[in-house]
């Protein structure tokens, strides 16, 4: 049984050492904290990798334009409307 790389030797000792310096009371106490503490980071983990994803396929559908090699001007695309309303053009005309 390996466990991040730590066998069940390394694992006794960790144990052991934990029990001599935290006690047999707080030991149990830590454990759970430790469990919770991992618990969050998953969950954080995963809400991450979901936000990344769909940002990327966001930025993929988005981004259809692509520049012409053999020109070496940047095209860049401009929002459909703005946070104001409106698009571009009519915020330009008025």
């Amino acid at each position: 049984m390996s466990m991040f790389g730590v066998g069940l030797p390394e694992m006794a000792v960790i144990a052991t050492i934990g029990l001599l310096v935290f006690g047999p009371k707080k030991l149990p106490e830590l454990g759970r904290t430790l469990g919770r503490t991992l618990k969050g980071f998953q969950a954080a983990s995963r809400q991450f990798e979901q936000e990344f994803s769909s940002a990327m396929q966001t930025d993929a559908s988005t981004s259809a334009v692509l520049p012409d090699p053999d020109n070496p001007e940047v095209v860049t695309m401009e929002p459909e409307s703005s946070a104001a309303g409106g698009s571009a053009k009519d915020q330009k005309q008025g």
